[in-house]
């Protein structure tokens, strides 16, 4: 779930457990598990709402707002097309991709994932794809999607879902602006550089 920077510390220390959302539909299920700059949080309940007058100001509070007046401020207007929710939730830990991050493959496990980049790349309408990346997010960090993914002649939306498969392998990182490359990934770019060198592609 997307939580605005002010609400990341709430998160981290339990003391935000709400969020009001207005959707089209609802986003999230209950018992399920979502990441967030906080941790990994699990969805408790879900429960429409007809509008803001139906928000507590406990409720409020715990949605991470000074008060009411502010969250309803934050929700703007109702629509036509949305429903408004509250979803309560529970921090239950750290996102289980920031230990993954820092631990440099071994050799059989270096060979695992890059036989899955292999993978990624054989079924990519694009074609290969995970060197080159790699090998930009670790020249350019910082540089915001849409300028790495120009250099490369792709449209921003696919270039990020790639970028995701990458930090879903604990490889890369998301900055406040851009990405950069984890320990992990570090050694799995130095190991497909190479390898790329060697073949000249």
């Amino acid at each position: 779930m997307r939580f605005t920077k002010d609400a990341w510390p709430g998160l981290a220390d339990g003391s935000i457990t709400v969020t009001f959302r207005r959707w089209k539909r609802c986003q999230v299920v209950e018992g399920n598990q979502y990441r967030s700059p906080g941790g990994m949080l699990e969805v408790i309940s879900i429960n429409e709402l007809n509008d803001t007058g139906s928000i507590s100001k406990p409720d409020a509070k715990r949605a991470g707002s000074a008060n009411l007046d502010e969250l309803i401020e934050r929700l703007g207007p109702p629509t036509n097309d949305t429903t408004l929710y509250r979803v309560a939730f529970r921090n239950v830990g750290a996102d289980p991709r920031d230990e993954l991050r820092s631990q440099v493959p071994d050799d059989d496990e270096m060979a695992k994932l890059v036989e899955r980049l292999d993978r990624y790349d054989a079924r990519s309408s694009f074609g290969a794809w995970t060197t080159q990346t790699l090998r930009m997010i670790r020249e350019q960090p910082g540089v915001r999607a849409p300028d790495l993914a120009a250099q490369v002649g792709r449209e921003t939306k696919p270039f990020k879902l790639d970028v995701r498969k990458l930090k879903g392998m604990g490889l890369t990182e998301s900055l406040k602006v851009g990405y950069r490359l984890s320990p992990r990934g570090e050694a799995v770019a130095e190991v497909r550089c190479n390898e790329q060198n060697n073949t000249g592609e």
